[in-house]
């Protein structure tokens, strides 16, 4: 054998090795100054606000709520990153697990800092810009209209990078763990939840989920045969659109024995339409007013995959989490029926198919379950103990005069003129309580004012009042308030990420049948849906 065959086999061989091996044999940390830039940029940034040298920067950009946040998480994320960019760029690397780990510091810190610089600077700046140029929608300014926040504009950020300039090779590895901070928040949001709040959305959730996503299924089916497209493409493309998206499609392609083309087509069926919605529910949501449980229930049974329900729920509300809890809770719901579906397309598809293989369906079902929803179940299980939030995490004083000075003659009139818009007894009936006492009578009264602010019934000026009313009696203890502020950043860090995933090339996948067919499903699945919320659906957390 010649020097010259030898050595292409030898490079064959080798190729094979590093791919199949790769995580054991390679070093991954990329030597680069990046990381080191970016954490001497957040010690910087911390300094600045500790030492107040930026305060006419933080009064024009009107940002004081969040400088708490701003010296901590600058000060925490810019020292680790500062110490791992020294390893990086000056350290030794050799192969293993630590060098693996370590290199996707890099990239986590990537999405991290442009999630800090726009929730920080931009997103405000872009919020100072609209209020200049007026109301649009009686009080309405443009960004909010447009849902031009943190979340909409990270996400945008993260798609101008990765298809007009390029993903840098230091942060790729990390760029990855952008799906693990989605995941881990939804984990955690189990932690939030209470009993009450699961009975009211719970019957709700199954109910609506259950009529469009079985009749989401039903329609691909049914369309995918009228248009003589294979079996496999309209088992793999119906379990996509009409349960969760991505997910559903890899736990379904093994029973129809769908072709790679095929799950390419589906995901970028998905990814097209998905993408599309996270953009556009917020703004159709702020042109109808829908209140947080509303658009939570709609986002939640309208939107295709976890990550984009997640990203127009926190566009749509992006300084709370009701909304995200609502939608989560569908989507979560909906996740729950994924068994489901992957046993009648089984059934399906053998019914039409002579060669069908024999699958077995149970192991399928329980392999591509997602793991992060059994996590979600098991901390609700938890927090139902009252582990989580115990019986006095509520710091404040019931039923005091605290909240008297804020009831002043002007503030009463302007809620004496907003009390003939409320029609729902329990709220009327707190709302009048509050004026002719004023002060928050009972827990159950600043329950029904809590859930009238988020009907979004009132003026801006009333709901602000209310508001006020409500913190004088309760509020959140700090630690519960830096959980949720913990799993919010979790939630703005994955969907920065997600944006770095969404390329033009990856969205291009989808056409011909399976776009048509995606597109009139979703179509229908978001107008109706949208249609039973305004019918039925109440802000009632």
């Amino acid at each position: 054998m010649n020097s010259k065959l030898m050595n292409e086999k030898l490079l064959i061989y080798s190729s094979r090795i590093i791919y199949f091996f790769g995580d054991k044999y390679m070093v991954y940390t990329k030597k680069h100054p990046a990381l080191l830039i970016m954490g001497v940029m957040m010690l910087t940034i911390a300094l600045l606000v500790d030492f107040s040298l930026i305060d006419g920067v933080i009064n024009y950009l009107q940002i004081k709520k969040h400088l708490s946040e701003m010296t901590y998480l600058s000060y925490l994320f810019g020292t680790i990153a500062l110490v791992v960019g020294l390893w990086n760029y000056l350290g030794t690397h050799k192969e293993g697990h630590l060098d693996y780990y370590l290199s996707t510091v890099a990239g986590a810190m990537f999405i991290l800092f442009i999630a800090m610089i726009i929730r920080w600077f931009v997103a405000p700046f872009v919020a100072v810009l609209s209020k200049e140029m007026g109301p649009i929608m009686g009080a309405k300014y443009l960004h909010q209209v447009l849902g031009l926040n943190y979340i909409v504009l990270g996400i945008l950020t993260g798609i101008i990078i990765v298809n007009f300039f390029k993903i840098p090779d230091w942060a790729k590895n990390g760029i990855r763990l952008s799906r693990l901070g989605l995941k881990t928040g939804v984990v955690l949001l189990g932690t939030l939840y209470s009993l009450a709040e699961l009975q009211q959305l719970g019957f709700l959730s199954v109910l609506m989920v259950g009529v469009f996503v079985l009749g989401s299924v039903g329609i691909v089916l049914w369309m995918g045969t009228r248009l003589n497209i294979p079996n496999s493409m309209g088992g793999v493309l119906s379990a996509g659109m009409g349960v969760c998206g991505v997910s559903a499609t890899v736990a379904s392609a093994p029973v129809v024995q769908a072709k790679s083309v095929e799950i390419a087509y589906t995901i970028g069926t998905i990814l097209l339409w998905g993408v599309g919605c996270m953009f556009l529910f917020p703004v159709i949501g702020h042109l109808l007013d829908l209140g947080y449980v509303q658009f939570g229930a709609w986002a939640g049974t309208g939107i295709l995959n976890s990550a984009q329900v997640a990203g127009a729920a926190l566009a749509y509300q992006p300084d709370g989490i009701e909304t995200l809890k609502v939608a989560e809770i569908f989507n979560i719901t909906r996740v729950l029926i994924l068994p489901i579906i992957v046993i009648w397309l089984a059934i399906w598809y053998v019914k039409r198919e002579e060669n069908a293989p024999n699958v077995n369906v149970a192991q399928v079902a329980l392999k591509k379950f997602p793991i992060f929803v059994l996590g979600f179940i098991v901390m609700f299980a938890l927090s139902s103990t009252g582990i989580f939030a115990p019986a006095n995490h509520y710091k404040g004083k019931y039923f005091d005069n605290e909240n008297a000075s804020l009831l002043t003659a002007a503030n009463l009139s302007i809620l004496k003129v907003e009390q003939t818009k409320v029609v729902r007894e329990d709220y009327k009936a707190a709302l009048t309580r509050l004026i002719e006492n004023k002060k928050v009578m009972s827990i159950d009264d600043d329950n029904s004012l809590r859930g009238l602010v988020n009907a979004k019934i009132l003026s801006e000026a009333a709901n602000k009042i209310l508001k006020s009313a409500h913190k004088a009696v309760r509020h959140t203890a700090n630690k519960i308030n830096k959980f949720r502020q913990f799993i919010t950043w979790l939630f703005a860090f994955g969907l920065v990420g997600l944006g770095m995933q969404i390329t033009f090339a990856s969205i291009k996948q989808a056409g011909g049948e399976p776009l048509i067919i995606g597109g009139i499903v979703g179509t229908l699945k978001a107008v109706l849906s949208l249609i039973v919320v305004l019918l039925f659906v109440e802000d009632t957390i």
